[in-house]
């Protein structure tokens, strides 16, 4: 099994947390407190989705 940090899945995680993050902060657009507040939910939707995936990845025996 290839580690984390080399899954697609890691990589969409990463940017969309990044980019949720920017957003939220106010560096990329200002946008409105609700923008914002859902940002953030995205960032840690995308964060609990990628935990939750790799879990179940782990989680499955090799094949013998």
């Amino acid at each position: 099994m290839k580690p984390g940090y080399r899954t697609t899945e890691f990589w969409l995680s990463t940017v969309t947390t990044l980019v949720s993050l920017l957003y939220a902060s106010g560096l990329v657009v200002d946008g409105t407190t609700a923008g914002k507040i859902a940002a953030f939910a995205v960032a840690a939707l995308s964060t609990l989705g990628y935990q939750v995936s790799r879990g179940k990845a782990k989680s499955i025996e090799p094949p013998k």
